[in-house]
């Protein structure tokens, strides 16, 4: 095992994928300047202005050509330097790189990954802090996968661009620096398969991307013995795991960076009640960001973020519910 940043972790797998396949390359822009993140620092000097390509600055030009690029049988990585960037591509996204092979009947395949780093990150106010996750796991033809530590950065990285069908990344912007370990061989994390942190009989607690470390915090200072949960992948992800844990503990809590109203955790609760039945569950919660724009003031911001101490809380009411 090897210590690194996140940025650092997803740095060295993609250039070992680019050394592994020559049909990987990646666009966007600045990225021969190292990327907004230092993700790409490095590369172009390996692999040159070919293969890491700095674009003009359209994000909706960068989509389509990585699209095209893809029809033609490479396989781009679309850097959209963050999510909320991608609004300005999202016919390219939606409409013709989730449904090209559907549309084709599998003649044309969008074999690329489009990253999207996402969320807070030092104060960026209310257009460039959003979690647009929920938004992408409902289009069908995505994947979308939500790594929360430097290890699957670069496993969940690897297991995209060796994918078939095109896949979002949504990479926590607030993590690129956070460090962890990392195995020296990386091996491609496997999409729908959640990562355990913690077990516990007390309650089943589930969270993916920037919220994994401050869960596992939480998790650890409330003193409740708790399953824990990483998805790291939304679509698909693993209901077989948290179904069968919460039928243990009969106790859900959900936890994400995103807006509460309609976030992904609506569809982690409602598939776990489905699969239940009527109170299959004795007490359940979601624990997210209220329906508003991030601010740009860090105490405002600070507000909305989560904490362990918001998840401590939590945890403790959940399991102390009574039916």
């Amino acid at each position: 095992m090897t210590r690194m940043s996140f940025a650092e972790a997803a740095r060295t797998a993609l250039a070992e994928e680019m050394r592994r396949d020559p049909l990987v390359w990646a666009l966007g822009e600045d990225l021969a300047q190292g990327g907004i993140f230092g993700q790409y620092k490095g590369l172009a000097e390996e692999f040159g202005p070919d293969r890491i390509v700095s674009t003009p600055i359209s994000e909706s030009a960068i989509m389509g050509a990585g699209l095209g690029a893809a029809l033609c049988g490479t396989r781009p990585v679309i850097e959209m330097r963050i999510a909320d960037f991608t609004l300005c591509a999202m016919d390219e996204l939606v409409s013709q790189i989730a449904k090209v092979r559907y549309m084709f009947g599998g003649q044309g395949r969008a074999a690329l990954v489009v990253r999207m780093p996402q969320g807070m990150w030092r104060n960026s106010a209310a257009q460039h802090s959003q979690c647009l996750e929920a938004w992408l796991t409902h289009i069908p033809g995505l994947v979308v996968a939500a790594p929360g530590t430097p290890a699957d950065a670069a496993g969940l990285l690897k297991a995209a661009i060796r994918s078939d069908d095109p896949v979002v990344l949504m990479e926590p912007k607030n993590l690129w620096t956070a460090e962890g370990e990392v195995p020296e061989a990386v091996e491609p994390v496997a999409l729908g398969v959640a990562r355990q942190v913690a077990q516990g009989d007390a309650a089943t607690v589930v969270t993916w991307s920037a919220c994994v470390p401050v869960v596992e915090q939480g998790a650890r200072d409330s003193g409740v013995a708790c399953d824990v949960f990483d998805l790291r992948s939304l679509w698909p992800w693993d209901e077989a795991a948290v179904i069968a844990s919460a039928r243990r503990t009969g106790r859900l809590l959900v936890v994400h960076e995103a807006v509460t109203v309609s976030g992904f955790g609506a569809e982690v609760v409602a598939r776990v009640v489905e699969a239940l039945g009527p109170g299959g569950l004795r007490a359940v919660e979601r624990l997210g960001a209220p329906r508003a724009p991030v601010p740009f003031s860090p105490p405002l911001e600070d507000a909305m973020r989560m904490t362990p101490a918001r998840v401590v809380q939590a945890i403790r009411r959940v399991a102390s519910a009574r039916h």
